[in-house]
């Protein structure tokens, strides 16, 4: 078995959001994604959106009350308390920190350098989700 795939496979977060033309904007203030494509029901509601930063990307669309749906909670519903948290490795990791500071994000995790090499921190949306940014590369071996 090969060490590193190379036939276009990844994994990309999906998220579901009360508000998510809120949350795009605001995901894409304080953490500098960008748009790749937004898609909207009749009433104007997103029923998929993915947000790209660098090669990275992240799903996302408003709750509704489909199959999938039906087996998320928010955070607010589960005392802020998440099993999985979108990881982003950016190459300036303190200025990221300061930008989604700046943006209000709450940090639940001060920005610092880590032991095992990069530095990180980790907030919260204005939606409750979890997020952790550093600038350790795991795909670079030391």
């Amino acid at each position: 078995m090969n060490d590193k795939i190379t036939h276009g496979s990844t994994i990309i977060p999906g998220m579901r959001y009360r508000d998510a033309h809120a949350a795009i904007d605001w995901l894409c203030k304080a953490f500098g994604f960008e748009k790749h494509a937004v898609y909207e029901d009749a009433q104007g509601r997103v029923v998929h959106a993915q947000l790209v930063y660098g090669n990275g990307m992240v799903m996302l669309g408003d709750i509704n009350s489909g199959a999938f749906s039906e087996h998320m909670v928010q955070p607010d519903e589960v005392q802020g308390r998440e099993t999985q948290c979108a990881c982003v490795t950016v190459i300036d990791c303190k200025a990221h920190y300061e930008r989604a500071k700046a943006a209000g994000a709450e940090i639940i995790e001060e920005y610092a350098e880590k032991e095992y090499g990069g530095a990180g921190y980790a907030c919260r949306d204005p939606q409750g989700h979890l997020w952790w940014f550093g600038s350790y590369d795991p795909w670079q071996i030391p």
